[in-house]
This record gives structure tokens, sequence and C-alpha cells, in this order.
């Protein structure tokens, strides 16, 4: 633990003007305005949640996959796309957030913004990863559970913000009774079925589904537990 904060505190201090020029040419020309969300991106070393060989890659414009021991894969999205859909969620300082998949990345920008952060992940690999990261940076708000990502964390809910870090082409009902009455999730998903991949935010009011917002195409990996099940065919 000591040798990872160590790791932290040298990463962190190297790659602060590659934060600034990724805060500057990417998030600020389009459209991300959000002053402590910035702030956030500029202090959140996005290599901490990735391998040596994947830490030069950290500030690209990329999503970033990230593999377990078993194989499975993360995707933390590509900063402009989180950095929008975290902006679009209009995080309050009372939230409670939740966090679908996304390798810790997001976890620990959303520390910084919300009151309380849970992190949920259904491979004891990636969820190690990230707990390594997010205990490095001292996130003391955030907890990390194991289960399946599709299902929630029901013990933990209610939840004012829900975040789904990938395509989900079907799979959000658990998760939306989840939210407060007034909570919004926010996902990548396909609205039309010829369509391309969006950004949107689906709301409740009083605690009734009130409708839902695109907010701008964005691509992602289907996320586990979030495929549409397979048809039949004749």
């Amino acid at each position: 633990m000591l040798d990872m904060v160590a790791r932290v505190a040298k990463t962190g201090e190297a790659t602060a003007t590659l934060r600034r020029t990724m805060v500057e040419r990417q998030l600020r020309p389009f459209d991300v305005t959000d002053v402590p969300l910035l702030q956030r991106f500029l202090d959140v070393p996005r290599e901490v949640f990735l391998s040596d060989a994947l830490a030069p890659l950290a500030y690209s414009d990329l999503a970033i996959a990230v593999r377990s021991a078993g194989g499975r894969k993360r995707h933390l999205l590509p900063p402009l796309v989180l950095a929008r859909m975290l902006q679009a969620a209009e995080i309050k300082a009372t939230d409670k957030a939740l966090a679908i998949g996304g390798a810790g990345y997001a976890a620990a920008l959303l520390a910084g913004l919300a009151e309380k952060v849970v992190a949920l992940e259904c491979d004891p690999d990636l969820l190690a990863r990230a707990k390594s990261g997010i205990d490095a940076l001292g996130c003391e708000n955030v907890a990390l559970e194991l289960g399946p990502l599709e299902a929630g964390c029901r013990a933990s809910a209610p939840y004012d913000v829900i975040i789904v870090e990938g395509h989900a082409e079907a799979g959000l009902d658990a998760l939306f009774e989840q939210l407060t009455p007034d909570g919004r999730l926010l996902a990548i998903v396909t609205p039309e079925p010829r369509g391309g991949q969006q950004a949107v935010r689906f709301e409740r009011q009083a605690g009734r589904a009130a409708g839902e917002r695109p907010l701008f195409s964005a691509n992602a990996p289907i996320l586990d537990g979030f495929a549409k099940a397979p048809g039949f065919s004749l």
C-alpha cells in the first residue's frame, strides 16, 4: 500500500502538465465548463488505474481497455465522454452516486463531487485493482462492492446519480428502481433500433419515470450484464 501511495505521489506530479493539457484541449473546447468537475480531472491521475504498459496512453482521447487476470475487460471511457456525462448528471455535494464498471477512475472523480460513492464491479481482480487506486488516492467516501453490474447495489440504495460506464443494450430497469424519487441515470444506449449510440440521461420525478434526454453521440463496448438477450430464429 505504501508503495502505491508513493507511486501516486510521484506520477501525479510528473503528469500534472498532461492533465492540464487534457483539460484545456479535450474538455474545455467541447462544452465542459463545470469548474469543480474540471478541477477533479486536474487533480486525479488517470494512470493510477492503468498498468505501467498502458500509462503512456492515460491522457489520450481514447477508451482504454483494462484486462483482469481472467481476461475480462473494462474500458475507461474517453475523458471527454466521461466528463460530459458527469457534467450532465449535475452532481451535488450532498448526492450519493453509484458508478457501474469503469475500473475505478470515475469513482475517484466522483469522490470529490458527491458526498458518498459506491463503485460496483463483478470481477474480483478488477475490483482489487480499482480498490488499490482508490485507497492510494485517499478517497475515503468511496465504497467498492462486488456483484453483478446489472443488479446494482440495493444494500446502499437509493442513489441520486447512477453512471453506467459502457454501452447498455438492456438491463437498466433494476438500476432505475434504485434511484431516489428525483434521481437520474446516465448510460450509453442506442435509442433507435437502427440508430447510433448516444449518451442519454434518464430521469425520475416524484418516484416515476420522467423521460430521457439524449445528450451526445458516444460509442462504447457493451458492459457485462447489459447485453440484449439473443433472439430466436426459425
